[in-house]
């Protein structure tokens, strides 16, 4: 990178006022400016619904997409304090204007207004303010209704005053934002997005009531959607579990609840071979990258169910103990944990660090399952016979694994016959593309950069492992290529460190079979290579449906919406367009310049922000129940943007 010549002084040092730091780098906030951002601002102001909830001072939350592109948010909580703030560097102004107006402000740092809260920073409601074009807030507290607004990015409009009684002597807070349209990419909320993580929500938090609605003209369910589980997340279980087959009707209960933390774990088996159907939670938090709670789950059901199965004579006195990955093959589980002081670690902050909540899951592990195996003696059994199966299948597994490996060297050859490989062996700069079929596999091997860009093509479409043991799968000739290429290992050997390419990308055509191979894969890579994927190492990538000429430069467009917004700019564009509809209609040259080179491509990568959601839409999609996957489809059916028919 050129070096500047200008001097660097005290007059490029900038201080940013207030809110405008959020404005200036939003993604340090809300991630990105795309369709999640957008989203995280509902999140934020749901979450501090939630936390009233959770300090038992709220029952019902609502939440209203406006015809006019707003989203109000209702709680009947305590009310932000309304009084002046005592710090005299607020200069006069209440608790609530502070709140909206200053990052790291709120009643969750001394622990005296929330025991818990998965709001911690403080930066939540404010961040909503300064990426707005415009907020109201209404409280209602100590009889009256107060009303603020704010404009341009958190700018206050309307200070604090008191506009009547609150009806009913109600409590609450009311806000309503509309999403600043100079910093989004998009400001229309999706629906279906929402009710996803609303729905979480009720199901985390026993006898909340959400309710959604959709008032604006394109909605294609006006009537409200109400979420209320008086099972909590035993009801989060059996919904989970809903497009599978159970192993038993029960869903296991295990709670323990200490002054500063609690736990509270539910359990049911299924008839599938996923051995990753566990979810832990930390104040309402999605913690995907595990931590101690889950840690502790682990090792407790392990030694538990063990000592059960020798107890009972279900295990031999010769056989060795069943491995953790055994016994959790079809379980689905939702670990709940809530603490005063949560420690967030890893690269995403999804993973929950506080060694004495592992001790407590441990404990409570231990003395309550135990306790329900010999209640439940006929479920016991059965839970001890399918880990005895997948515990051989397992053993098969291993010995195709070494055949495979010895057949690896014995051949000389680390890698499979099909990789086209790249020079480079620095994996941050190395991208796997995985493509569709011979043909435009030998495109994208012409159109590569040979220093970073790897092709590996595949043909046909690989094996639904979403039905398939592990043992089984080993013995499907493209997974095992893929396994080889990555380099990484499977299932619980995965080791993500040892992966040889930063981005694994995969390269299908845009029609039905393109779809089809794409989620086959990410089926694959979801089961089998989990952290692959929460690590957002796994694109798409994107190459255009349409081209046109415009004077001599052929020009590419990427999908439908984009062809609209071309002819609006182009309105007297008389050349017709192509319809590209097969990677291997495009030459090398199209190839590289649209989908590969690193400077022009678009690249959609794959997020996994809620993996209870995942799990479940994979296990819809790609599993027995046709009619889940039925009712799915027509549920979502409205969001889909390409079809090619």
């Amino acid at each position: 990178m050129a070096k500047t010549t200008e001097e660097y002084g005290a007059k490029d040092i900038q201080v940013l006022e207030g809110l405008e730091a959020v404005r200036k780098r939003p993604g340090m906030y809300i991630g990105s400016t795309g369709p999640a951002g957008l989203h995280h601002l509902v999140y934020e102001v749901v979450d501090n619904s939630v936390d009233e909830a959770m300090a038992g001072h709220a029952t019902h939350i609502s939440v209203t997409l406006m015809p006019d592109g707003s989203c109000e948010v209702v709680d009947d909580g305590r009310g932000i304090p309304v009084d002046r703030h005592n710090d005299p560097k607020m200069k006069g102004m209440t608790a609530a204007e502070v709140v909206l107006t200053v990052l790291h402000a709120g009643g969750k740092f001394g622990g005296a207004g929330y025991k818990v809260s998965g709001g911690l920073h403080g930066v939540g409601i404010s961040v909503v303010n300064a990426l707005s074009q415009r907020v109201e807030v209404e409280i209602d507290r100590n009889g009256d209704r107060h009303y603020m607004d704010f404009e341009n990015g958190g700018k206050l409009k309307t200070k604090l005053e008191i506009r009547g009684k609150a009806p009913n002597n109600r409590t609450g807070t009311t806000v309503r934002f509309w999403p600043d349209p100079t910093i989004f990419d998009e400001i229309t909320f999706r629906a279906q997005t929402l009710l996803e993580r609303f729905q979480m929500m009720a199901f985390l938090n026993k006898g909340l009531e959400i309710r959604f609605q959709d008032k604006r003209p394109e909605a294609t369910s006006p009537d409200p959607i109400v979420f209320k589980y008086a099972g909590g997340i035993i009801d989060f279980v059996s919904h989970l579990n809903a497009s599978k087959e159970p192993l038993f009707k029960k869903v296991g209960y295990i709670e323990q609840i200490e002054e500063d933390q609690e736990v509270e774990i539910a359990f049911q088996w299924n008839t599938g071979f996923n051995a990753d159907g566990m979810h832990s939670f930390a104040n309402g938090i999605a913690t995907i990258e595990g931590g101690m709670h889950e840690e502790g789950f682990k090792k407790s059901i392990t030694n538990v169910v063990n000592k059960y199965a020798r107890a009972k004579g279900l295990l031999k006195e010769k056989e060795e103990n069943l491995q953790g990955e055994d016994i959790r093959e079809g379980l689905t589980a939702i670990i709940s944990v809530r603490l005063r002081e949560p420690q967030f670690e890893g690269q995403t902050k999804g993973k929950l660090g506080n060694v004495s909540i592992r001790s407590l899951v441990e404990k409570a592990t231990n003395e309550r399952l135990a306790e329900w195996f010999e209640e439940n003696p006929t479920e016991g059994r059965k839970i001890v016979s399918k880990a005895l199966l997948a515990c051989r299948a397992r053993l098969a597994a291993r010995s195709a694994r070494d055949a495979t490996r010895r057949k690896s060297a014995l051949e000389g050859a680390g890698m499979p016959e099909k990789l086209k490989d790249c020079s480079s062996r620095n994996p941050d700069e190395c991208e796997l593309f995985i493509v569709e079929g011979d043909s435009a596999g030998g495109s994208a091997v012409a159109a590569r950069d040979p220093r970073t860009q790897a092709i590996l093509p595949i043909r046909g479409k690989i094996l639904n492992v979403e039905r398939a043991r592990l043992d089984r799968m080993l013995k499907n000739t493209e997974v095992q290529t893929l396994i080889s290429a990555i380099g990484a290992g499977v299932g619980e050997e995965f080791d993500v460190t040892k992966i040889r390419y930063n981005k694994v990308i995969l390269m299908c055509d845009a029609d039905v079979d393109g779809s089809h191979i794409r989620t086959l894969l990410l089926t694959f890579f979801f089961r089998y290579m989990p952290d692959l994927v929460k690590g957002e190492h796994v694109y798409i990538a994107q190459p255009p449906l349409y081209s046109t000429v415009v004077g001599k430069e052929k020009t590419y467009l990427k999908d439908d919406h984009a062809k609209n917004v071309f002819l609006e700019s182009h309105p007297n564009h008389k050349k017709e367009f192509q319809r590209l509809k097969g990677l291997g209609e495009m030459d090398f040259d199209e190839l590289g310049e649209t989908t590969m080179d690193a400077d022009r491509r678009t690249l959609l990568q794959i997020a996994v922000e809620q993996v209870a959601i995942a799990d479940e839409v994979f296990s819809v999609l790609m599993g027995d129940d046709v009619e889940s996957r039925k009712h799915f489809i027509q549920t979502n059916a409205k969001d889909v943007r390409f079809l090619d028919i």
